[in-house]
């Protein structure tokens, strides 16, 4: 069996996510055999992951694609065995082992992760089977003591793997030296005895200031210290996760196209944004609730959804249809993405009731189709065609629901050799259901060009290996790697 170390945090978007890809790298560059894994993942934002003997895949959460990345080999289902996709403010679908067990409202899901646990343990015992060492992140924080009877996310799943856990404190947001006192306070004995020690993230300035603060937290807890890490530059240009990472995602730099993206509040997939985001001629504006879409948008983006109908509701709630009607007349362009395709059509239909006791709404009616929402989930890895420029593209696949309408007889692309999406008859609309649309560098630059913007001729995905690169470079500067490894058993 692998050898593991797990990072878990003092709370949310401490970093976590970041700290393992680039540990992961780490260890990957020194030789050995390294997977990521997360018992439990919440987000809307998911990846396929192939399933040997399958023609279709099974969806992870985005944050274990990267690591894989990270790990430089290919991702697997097992690496996070349990994803929770937020369908509503109290209710999720679960995913487990990459395919739909059922869906949970929260208080439900409670009870239900007895059963989980062993799904969880079997994909552990599986990943570890051919790895020299397993990097684990946990979810929110161990200090959810309220949870912990049932947790098998953070200190649930330690103690029964048997797996040591750095904490990471995150220095950013302030009180870190509280966060990790207070950790150390009120865990339980059988928890606090698998920290190993701690780590600080995202410090800023002279790291020698912070030296009372180390020794401070010494005295508090007992545990060493590994490190502090400074802000990472380089992370702004690794594929987004967490939807907190949204709020922070508003308009800078004003650029020679802004792209306007409507914050859904059941946002899918918003990291097929990224590459534009990488383009330093394009400015890409989410837009949050109670905000118009700025009128000096070239391109309106809808991106994915988890709840089509309650989105395109909350879409007009926002009067975000006047927005993108002036948008048109301005002649500006629109692109819909799996959920956002689906909207742009004259109507949506749920006739089982598969997002909620809403069946049918009205679409925003820029493309001439319909989508009907149909119980079998599509989930693949597909190779694809732009039909606009005849390049090639690949990505994936992850919706419910099929679409037809007379703009389908203008598609956007071919997926393994069948026609998908819609175009207007003008050309300045356009919706798929490929994910990873805008990861095509050529079809970046010559979509960019239609819109009067000169690409950079950046590779995206090399940009993404970079970044990893100079992240593990980083923590082999400000981190006792050797002895965090050392600490994994």
């Amino acid at each position: 069996m692998a050898k593991a170390i797990m990072l878990q945090g003092t709370g949310s978007d401490v970093g976590k996510t970041v700290l393992v890809a680039g540990l992961c790298r780490v260890a990957r560059k020194r030789g050995l055999k390294v997977r990521p894994f997360k018992p439990q993942n919440m987000s809307n934002n998911a990846a396929v992951a192939d399933i040997p003997g399958e023609t279709g895949g099974g969806e992870i959460g985005r944050a274990q694609w990267l690591q894989a990345i990270a790990c430089g080999v290919a991702p697997s289902i097992h690496m996070n065995p349990v994803l929770l996709k937020p369908q509503t403010d109290i209710g999720a679908q679960v995913i487990v082992q990459g395919k739909v067990f059922g869906e949970a409202r929260a208080r439900d899901y409670q009870t239900l992760k007895g059963r989980l646990i062993h799904a969880v343990m079997d994909s552990w015992d599986r990943l570890g089977a051919d790895a020299d060492l397993i990097v684990v992140e946990g979810a929110g924080s161990p200090a959810e003591i309220n949870l912990r009877s049932r947790d098998i996310a953070n200190m649930g799943f330690a103690t029964r793997a048997d797996v040591p856990v750095v904490l990471v404190g995150d220095i950013d947001r302030g009180g870190v030296i509280a966060a990790v006192a207070g950790t150390h306070l009120i865990l339980p004995e059988e928890d606090r005895r698998m920290i190993v020690g701690y780590l600080i993230n995202k410090f800023r300035g002279d790291v020698s200031l912070f030296d009372d603060g180390i020794a401070a937290m010494g005295r508090f807890t007992g545990w060493p210290c590994f490190g502090v890490v400074p802000w990472l530059k380089a992370a702004a240009l690794l594929p987004s996760e967490d939807s907190v990472t949204l709020e922070r995602l508003a308009s800078g730099e004003k650029r020679a196209l802004k792209v306007a993206v409507p914050l859904l509040g059941r946002i899918a997939n918003f990291d097929d944004l990224d590459p534009l985001r990488a383009e330093p001629q394009v400015e890409v504006v989410f837009v949050p609730p109670g905000r118009p879409l700025p009128a000096d948008a070239g391109l309106v983006v809808i991106p994915g959804s988890k709840s089509t109908i309650g989105d395109l509701v909350e879409f007009r709630n926002n009067g975000w249809d006047r927005d993108l009607i002036a948008h048109r007349r301005r002649g500006g362009h629109v692109v819909g993405i799996c959920g956002g395709y689906q909207m742009l059509g004259r109507v949506v239909r749920d006739p089982h009731g598969i997002e909620g006791s809403v069946t049918e709404a009205e679409g925003l009616g820029l493309l001439e189709v319909e989508t009907v929402m149909e119980p079998e989930k599509t989930v693949r890895n597909v190779s694809a065609r732009s039909v606009h420029f005849d390049v090639p593209l690949s990505g994936y696949e992850i919706h419910l629901g099929a679409t037809l309408g007379p703009d389908c007889q203008r598609p956007a692309v071919i997926i393994d050799g069948v026609h998908d999406g819609a175009t207007s008859a003008d050309g300045k609309v356009f919706g798929t259901y490929l994910h990873g649309l805008f990861g095509a560098d050529l079809f970046r630059a010559r979509f960019l060009e239609t819109l009067g913007i000169r690409g950079s001729g950046i590779d995206y995905r090399a940009e993404v290996e970079r970044a990893l690169d100079e992240i593990a470079a980083h923590l082999e500067q400000y981190l006792d790697c050797d002895a965090i490894f050392a600490a994994a058993r």
